[in-house]
């Protein structure tokens, strides 16, 4: 009589944002794929109950915690409620592992997986680390993070520098097969505007100001334009005024067709964006958001400004004349276009899922159920020499 193998559990605390979100739905479709049982923890906010629905074969709890951002007595109420619902949910399944993704959903499940001896992996995305990841780092079996700068800002025994996980659906497409897909014509230039998960009014506004001589600068470019929730109908329309071809959304799921689509992205640098741009080898002029955190997406965005992959200008630069003079000059440019995607292939790092799946297994004992195979990456044995 044969008898079934351990389940082998881990528990994925990625909520909050977008940037947090996509590189922990990553990891858990990798560990899906190799026989784990995987729940992930995230907020209750709309893009992450949006984006979980494409969470196929993993659980799904929302926690209440929210973030540290002056107003302590709700933090702490959201906290220690968040705290005692992992407590609840590691008691009855209780995970081997727990990997945080950073942000204000990493501290309960940490915590509670530390109390019942789970192995803890923290991830921080931005050059700068967050305060999750700098308090949650000695309670950590192992930290990874996406760029090396972050290393040494990082209170860790056992740090490595991974790249952040993306989809295993980010990888270059034919454009004009993802411009179909999403409604346009296949054979015009396409730009691509976004704020992250959440959108970016000032950059909302400031290309919809720009579009009239725009439109005349370079004839014939399409738009996607994805807005953030409460001000999609305000932008579609300035687009139909003037008789361009847009896709407006709010938030876009399949971000691959997207990205695949675009020749050039207009965006905030956070972290999961800046890698999933890497991915898909898509060039971008950055816009940090001004008021983050120890100004990480201005840092962030530099290392990419610094190997020719993007352009970046301070949010109080960013005018209809910026963006008319920018635009222009780059869509005039095929050379300029393609040097720049050139470029983003150097920080690309198509191995970062399969080394922290691998991490995890390594350090919880557990054979790979993948076989010889990997998952996302080359055969074993093979990955040094490629």
């Amino acid at each position: 009589m044969s008898m079934n193998p351990p389940t082998k559990r881990v528990a994925i605390a990625c909520g909050g944002t977008g940037g947090h979100l996509f590189p922990g739905l990553a990891v858990g479709d990798a560990l899906v794929t190799r026989g784990c049982e995987v729940t992930l923890l995230v907020s209750p906010k709309e893009v992450d109950q949006t984006a979980v629905k494409s969470a196929y074969g993993m659980e799904v709890e929302s926690l209440p915690v929210v973030a540290l951002s002056g107003n302590l007595p709700r933090f702490a109420a959201g906290f220690w409620s968040s705290l005692g619902q992992c407590r609840k949910l590691f008691r009855d399944k209780p995970p081997d592992a727990v990997l945080a993704m950073g942000g204000f959903t990493s501290a309960p499940p940490v915590i509670a997986g530390k109390l019942i001896g789970a192995r803890i992996f923290l991830h921080e995305a931005n050059a700068v680390p967050g305060r999750a990841v700098k308090l949650l780092a000695p309670l950590a079996d192992e930290v990874f993070v996406q760029f090396p700068a972050a290393i040494p800002r990082v209170l860790s025994t056992d740090i490595r520098a991974t790249g952040l996980p993306v989809r295993s659906a980010m990888e270059p497409l034919a454009k004009a097969d993802a411009r179909i897909a999403l409604g346009l014509a296949d054979d015009r230039p396409v730009l691509l505007v976004m704020g992250g998960s959440q959108g970016a009014q000032s950059i909302n506004q400031a290309l919809i100001n720009s579009l009239p001589r725009l439109a005349k600068a370079v004839p014939g470019l399409q738009f996607i334009h994805l807005t953030g929730s409460g001000v999609v109908e305000p932008v579609r329309q300035a687009y139909e005024v003037l008789g361009l071809s847009a896709v407006v959304r709010p938030f876009l799921t399949e971000m691959e067709y997207a990205l695949g689509a675009a020749d050039l992205a207009v965006s905030r640098s956070g972290a999961s964006s800046l890698a999933e741009f890497s991915a898909m080898e898509l060039p971008a002029i950055l816009i940090p958001y001004p008021t983050a955190v120890d100004d990480h997406q201005r840092l962030n965005a530099q290392s990419f400004v610094d190997i020719g992959a993007a352009r970046c200008f301070h949010q109080k630069q960013l005018t209809p004349n910026l963006l008319v003079s920018q635009l222009s000059e780059l869509f005039g440019s095929p050379a300029k276009l393609e040097a720049m995607a050139g470029a983003m292939k150097q920080w690309k790092s198509a191995q970062s899922t399969v080394e922290v799946v691998q991490r995890i297994f390594e350090a919880c004992g557990w054979e790979d159920n993948a076989g010889d195979e990997l998952m996302f990456g080359l055969p074993r044995g093979k990955e040094a020499a490629a």
